[in-house]
């Protein structure tokens, strides 16, 4: 059976669950299939090359495994790999010839030879596709995070009998001699941005530990001189919703594959080995069934000691819950929205939130308090509205000010987009280079004038505390200072989650607070198990 075949029967077999595989796994090969439909038609100018395909699956087998069961023997793709590698080699321009797919994504459970394989990924686009003074970068924001894939390349080469007097270490750069080449780090920790660089490759191992899309833009800007490049994503789940991985990348790879979306992008190659949730988040697969392990590990689960490793995670993960989120992060491959000490599971938060069948009550006439945190001049400055409902249920409102003059800056130093929020409504640029507290001290008054809410009790912490408790009580309100400390915040900041968790909270979906919400870290616990949220150990802006 030629490859083109046996990939569209691969595929074939996960549709048809003989091979048991996630709904984005399935719209992979659905998408395969329809691709091979479409193939070399007005609109989808790309064929695919089996020879070129098969090129780089042969380059895989010139190696050797460096750990494991299978140490010391040669590398035999395994039918996901040579499914996701014929694609991204095998589709070229009908015309050009050069490669279709610029980007990839492919996430999985750990332990499913990611690195091995971006190592052969980056050995390749240093020697084998003919480029003259090929760059192929392994970046991280930490140094460690780039050595996994870094000393793989360096040990499998050294390892190929054919390939071992191919290639260099150098200074920390392995270098193609003959093609002028090199395959070196980019992080944080070693002072190498990549400005300047001109990739033919660029890798990026865990991109849900990357706090900020860095080296992904810096990586994709420099290729566009590049007639085949490639930009590469191996990367399991994580805890850090805020992070570029889960807020911007998994979104929209996930509508890529999505045949009831509209958006489309035939340049950029995913694939995503999960466990399944529904609609509303939740996991629809029993973490204890073995049968569906292999929709997070599809290399793992092929051997008896891969799905013996994972019953030992299991089973310390059942008998010690700290150990739960690493496990499903990790090995499930799901994304658990909550981060370690995290104040708030992000999924009981958005399960709060307003929905169509679910809208946002009208609270006009309720009474609503008020909360403001008038913060540093420069920095975030929210006001948030709790409306106590005749349901039992307290409604959520919110709203944040920035000065327009430090907008911009203030987006890169937090490494988050402001400036979308201020398009969408979210937050308000007020005039200057600070905040007008005046400004914000109106807004209040016109969001009461608005609902028709009764003036009351206006909750504040002590920043600015005489002017403050002047202006609301000029403004009619009674002003309620809020110490900050266990004995007034930690029982209330308990009784919100509280709320959260049994759905007494509904909000209006309101991305800042989200954001918040999702950056908060808690202190340790006193005696009677309070707490409070501590700003030091926050990542991101906690001020709402």
């Amino acid at each position: 059976m030629d490859l083109r075949e046996e990939l569209r029967q691969y595929s074939e077999d996960v549709l048809s669950d003989k091979i048991v595989s996630c709904k984005k796994h399935k719209w992979a090969c659905a998408r395969y299939i329809r691709d091979l439909e479409r193939e070399g038609t007005e609109g989808f100018p790309y064929v695919f090359n089996e020879d070129r395909a098969n090129h780089f699956l042969n380059w895989m087998k010139l190696f050797k495994h460096t750990k494991g069961p299978l140490a010391g023997k040669f590398k035999e793709p395994e039918p996901i790999e040579r499914f996701i590698f014929g694609n991204i080699y095998g589709w070229i321009h009908k015309d050009r010839g050069n490669r279709r797919f610029r980007k990839g994504y492919w996430q999985v459970g750990r332990k499913n030879a990611k690195s091995q394989d971006l190592a052969m990924v980056g050995l390749y686009e240093l020697s084998a596709l003919g480029e003259s003074c090929s760059e192929v970068y392994i970046a991280a924001t930490k140094k460690d995070q780039t050595r996994y894939v870094f000393n793989e390349a360096d040990l499998i080469y050294k390892r190929s009998d054919i390939l071992k007097d191919k290639f260099k270490t150098v200074y920390g750069e392995i270098r193609h001699e003959k093609s002028g080449s090199t395959f070196a780090r980019m992080s944080e920790e070693d002072k190498k941005k990549g400005d300047g660089s001109n990739p033919q490759c660029g890798l990026i191992d865990e991109y849900h530990a990357h706090d900020t899309s860095e080296y992904y833009d810096i990586l994709s800007s420099g290729m566009k001189t590049r007639f085949q490049p490639l930009l590469f994503i191996i990367t399991t789940a994580g805890f850090e919703i805020n992070h570029p991985c889960y807020a911007e990348e998994y979104p929209y790879v996930t509508k890529i594959l999505d045949p009831n979306n509209p958006v489309e992008n035939d340049r950029y190659f995913v694939m995503i080995n999960e466990l399944d949730k529904d609609e509303e988040g939740k996991l629809l697969d029993d973490i204890k069934d073995e049968k569906v392990w292999p929709k997070a590990n599809p290399i793992v689960t092929l051997t008896e000691e891969g799905l013996e490793s994972i019953r030992d995670e299991l089973q310390v993960a059942l008998d010690k819950p700290e150990k739960m989120r690493d496990f499903m992060t990790k090995t499930m491959d799901v994304w658990i929205n909550q981060r370690a000490h995290g104040y708030m599971m992000m999924d009981k938060w958005a399960a709060c939130g307003a929905t169509k069948e679910n809208p946002f009550p009208d609270v006009r006439g309720l009474r609503a308090i008020p909360g403001l945190d008038l913060s540093v001049v420069i920095d975030l400055t929210s006001v948030s509205f709790e409306i106590p409902l005749p349901d039992g249920r307290i409604a959520v409102m919110s709203h944040s000010f920035m000065p327009e003059e430090t907008l911009e800056s203030k987006r890169n130093s937090d490494n988050f987009d402001y400036d979308r929020w201020e398009k969408e409504g979210w937050i308000t640029a007020t005039p200057g280079a600070s905040v007008d507290y005046s400004y914000v001290l109106d807004y209040v008054v016109q969001i009461f004038e608005k609902y028709n809410w009764p003036k009351g009790e206006a909750c504040f912490d002590r920043y600015l505390a005489t002017w403050l408790e002047y202006e609301l009580e000029k403004k009619g309100f009674t002003p309620i200072e809020i110490p900050q400390g266990i004995p007034t915040l930690g029982m209330p900041t308990k009784d919100f989650r509280a709320k959260v968790y049994d759905k007494k909270i509904i909000h209006d979906n309101n991305p800042v607070l989200t954001w918040a919400i999702g950056n908060a870290v808690t202190t340790p616990m006193d005696k009677n198990e309070n707490f409070m949220l501590d700003k030091g150990k926050s990542t991101g802006r906690i001020d709402l």
